[in-house]
């Protein structure tokens, strides 16, 4: 066993639990039963580990501030937009193995016909992925990962969490990145040919870099439009990750049997029509 081996192997049994024990202490307290209304938002919301996931998400902004964003602005500096979107490009043609594989575990098949062509095309022609070429032969780009595969296969999201450097993810997405970045993406299984480790930590820190550079502008027009930069942050996320679980198609449409008849005349929408005028001057004259 290497040294490096040996040290992960004690850094997890000795760290691993502590994180385990602490975010179960920092589960926020589910509201009783007798409170219908907090235990709706409760569940909604599912974020059992608030208190935990905001600590996360100080630290990560710290580390946005003292290493991100300095890191970023050289960045941006020393590239310009070509080239940065180059860059982009040659990361989702490496990446193309993750897309590929959970097309086909979804049942995707043309699409994963539209990833094998888009890979084959960007890798010659788009020299190695530099220039999107197949997007302009009708080839559009798309991702898929492993979180999106357990969606479609039917797995619950899981309680919400938020990592460092990482940021918004759950239980599902989690496990799915993990799958993706260890076991599917090539350029990881390249990383670990017969090179030193830091290849790697070059290769994710790119990638981070690149990913955090393309999604700065919105992020921080969500920081200053929002009073709770956190629950936004969880908002939008929720959000946008409904809409990739369905490959950018309209979300369903609410089903109206869910809904109480109360009166039970009939009409679901009864509470919402206006009051006859009688009415409202009889409550106005009480």
């Amino acid at each position: 066993m290497s040294r490096y081996t040996a040290s992960s192997h004690i850094l997890r049994r000795a760290v691993l639990p502590l994180v385990a024990l602490v975010a179960l202490s920092a589960c926020a307290d589910k509201p009783p039963a007798s409170n219908p209304e907090d235990l709706r938002a409760y569940e909604e919301l599912n974020d059992p580990l608030e208190p935990w996931n905001r600590s996360m998400h100080q630290i990560d902004q710290g580390l946005d501030t003292v290493i991100f964003n300095p890191t970023i602005a050289v960045y941006q500096t020393i590239i310009p937009e070509p080239g940065r979107k180059g860059v982009t490009n040659v990361f989702r043609n490496f990446r193309s193995t993750i897309t590929f594989a959970n097309d086909i575990l979804q049942g995707e098949v043309r699409r994963a016909v539209t990833t094998l062509g888009r890979f084959v095309i960007n890798s010659t022609v788009g020299l190695f992925g530099l220039f999107d070429i197949a997007a302009r032969m009708g080839l559009p780009y798309h991702s898929e990962d492993f979180g999106q595969t357990f969606a479609v296969w039917g797995m619950g999201e899981g309680p919400y969490l938020y990592l460092p450097i990482l940021g918004p993810s759950g239980g599902r997405d989690l496990t799915g990145y993990a799958i993706d970045n260890l076991g599917i993406d090539a350029m990881a299984w390249v990383g670990r040919a017969d090179n030193p480790f830091w290849w790697q930590i070059a290769y994710f820190g790119a990638l981070a870099t690149d990913t955090k550079s393309n999604a700065k502008p919105v992020l921080d027009e969500l920081k200053a439009s929002s009073v709770d930069h956190y629950a936004a942050l969880r908002s939008a996320y929720r959000q946008n990750r409904a809409k990739e679980i369905r490959n950018g198609a309209p979300a369903p449409l609410p089903d109206f049997e869910d809904y109480d008849d109360e009166d039970g005349d009939g009409d679901l929408f009864s509470g919402l029509k206006p009051e006859p005028a009688e009415a409202q001057t009889a409550a106005r004259t009480d």
